[in-house]
């Protein structure tokens, strides 16, 4: 068991996960839904990340799970997410059911966790879906147009691209504190000692990559304010001609309608069959 778990940590890098990263954000216009337009997956979004909130029907909120298995697969998302996904919803799920035995509660407490867990499920993989299928820039035009202010856009787009630098900027500290340091001889039982090492080295790394942040973010907004960025941001005419290219084409039309009659057909469901997961 420790072998195999071993072989699957050495075929996970930061190079490999910054490239899964690269690809998520920037290889988007290659799938179906990477090609509408960014404001019908944007309002597409704003219904499934709230729509489960309110909703305790469990055949409902299973229905809308599939629906977002089936958009999580046609947006092609990088299988860390999704592995990163799986992780937490588990250990949620085992941590809160630990807690309810501790408690006195027994098996039967399974069941509101799981209509919990299938809340979280839908918003997580509607958020994959749409962030997997906008690139940084479609993204920041898609919130400009339906009037989320241009700062705050802008804001969240470049936190989106600058990202996988950071990831890159984290690796290169990591390895200076290792070539600096030196690893336990032994590894202790479970391997304790070197996660205490690394988890150690990771802690520290956050220091240097937070100054090294800071002197990047005043580096881009000297060149932004160079090209003219505030100029542009208070000028409508810069805007229109920034957003020219949105446009509802007939896929986004056709998209839509799905959705809505798939919401149409569950709802009935639901109702006449409240309980299908009992």
């Amino acid at each position: 068991m420790v072998e195999a778990v071993k072989r699957a940590l050495n075929r996970i890098s930061v190079e490999q996960i910054k490239l899964e990263l690269l690809g998520n954000a920037y290889n988007s216009s290659s799938t179906f839904l990477g090609r509408l337009d960014p404001r019908t997956l944007l309002v597409w979004y704003l219904f499934f990340a709230v729509a489960p909130w309110f909703i305790y029907n469990r055949t409902i909120l299973l229905g809308m799970f599939v629906f977002m298995v089936l958009t999580t697969v046609l947006s092609k998302a990088s299988p860390y997410i999704i592995f990163i996904l799986c992780l937490g919803l588990i250990s949620q799920i085992g941590w809160m059911f630990l807690l309810s035995l501790f408690f006195g509660g027994g098996a039967g407490s399974l069941l509101p966790m799981l209509t919990l867990t299938l809340k979280l499920s839908v918003i997580s993989l509607a958020s994959i879906t749409v962030f997997s299928s906008l690139d940084p820039e479609r993204l920041s035009d898609g919130l400009s147009s339906l009037g989320v202010p241009d700062a705050f856009a802008f804001s969240l787009s470049y936190g989106y691209r600058i990202l996988p630098a950071l990831l890159e900027e984290f690796h290169q500290i990591l390895l200076s504190f290792r070539l600096r340091g030196q690893r336990p001889p032994r590894h202790g039982v479970l391997y304790w000692r070197t996660a205490a090492y690394y988890l150690r080295i990771i802690v520290l790394v956050f220091y240097p990559l937070m100054l090294n942040t800071a002197k990047r973010s005043r580096t881009t907004v000297e060149a932004l304010e160079t090209r003219g960025y505030t100029y542009a941001l208070n000028n409508p005419k810069v805007k229109r001609l920034k957003l020219a290219y949105l446009k509802l084409k007939r896929a986004d039309w056709m998209f839509a309608a799905a959705s809505v009659l798939y919401l149409c057909l569950l709802f009935p469901l639901g109702t006449v069959y409240p309980n299908l997961l009992y």
